[in-house]
């Protein structure tokens, strides 16, 4: 099986490409695409609903790099059969989403199609950026929160059921103010969006280094998508410290791993496409 993800990052070399957001100087530029059928049914969600999320998961990326997002570019395809009810739902959605982050949408591009696709590019600031690179053996690799019930919920909608409105599918938790205070302490980070087995991985990869688990991991919790959650890593003599940050938080907090010179690989199917 092919990552076509990662075969079409590839064929761009650019040294800029690796983390949530390329950072250019003291500026971070992030794009999500937030596709009908793909992230989402519309019978599922509310217009409001839909903006939201769209907006929250591109949010997320500026938040991984602790970073302050400022202006966002929206590209909407809207199809035929929207109301202008609709569109008034969304945009308001996206805007006062944005508003609640300091962040401004300054333009973007509307077009006609057969779905709604909304793909957002974040422009945000740090003056301490929060990377993928810099894991050493013996830091500690954890995550933030509670995974898996994206994707139970995710299961649920296919199944024809209803799930609860502050689902995480429907509203996911970003974790900015835990990554604002706890930077210092910080190694590396991402978010969780493609499951705690394949972004691990990422992470592990960009390091070339290992993992040694400090116990199972079930399924449920490490192939759940689109959580959103942070993934961090840092020198063990700091978990007091971030410990007492996740508790003024209220940010849970799971130590699962430390850091090895192994080849330690979960197996993760690619979320994006198969060949």
């Amino acid at each position: 099986m092919i990552d076509l993800e990662a075969y079409i990052i590839s064929r761009f070399n650019s040294s800029y490409i690796g983390d949530d957001a390329a950072l250019i100087g003291d500026i971070c530029y992030s794009v999500d695409t937030f596709f009908e059928d793909v992230h989402f049914k519309r019978s599922w969600m509310s217009m409001a609903q839909i903006g939201r999320k769209a907006m929250l998961v591109n949010l997320s990326d500026a938040i991984a790099m602790n970073a302050k997002p400022l202006y966002a570019l929206v590209a909407l395809s809207l199809p035929k059969d929207i109301k202008t009810s609709e569109i008034e739902e969304l945009s308001n959605a996206l805007r006062n989403c944005a508003k609640e982050f300091g962040c401004e949408i300054i333009g973007g591009d509307t077009i006609s199609a057969d779905k709604l696709t909304i793909s957002i590019t974040i422009i945000s600031k740090s003056n301490n950026p929060l990377l993928r690179k810099g894991l050493k053996e013996g830091d500690i690799l954890a995550y933030t929160g509670e995974l898996g019930s994206s994707k139970k919920d995710l299961q649920r909608l296919f199944a024809g059921e209803t799930i609860e409105s502050n689902s995480k599918f429907y509203e996911p938790v970003l974790r900015w103010e835990f990554i604002e205070r706890s930077r210092e302490y910080l190694r590396v980070g991402m978010d969780i969006s493609d499951g705690l087995f394949c972004d691990t991985n990422k992470l592990l990869d960009a390091n070339n280094i290992g993992l040694e688990l400090f116990g199972d991991i079930d399924e449920s919790i490490g192939s759940s998508g689109e959580e959103y959650e942070m993934l961090i890593g840092f020198d063990p003599e700091y978990l007091p410290m971030l410990d007492q940050i996740s508790k003024q938080t209220n940010t849970p907090l799971t130590s699962f791993g430390v850091v090895k010179k192994n080849s330690f690989r979960f197996l993760c199917n690619p979320h994006h496409f198969k060949s």
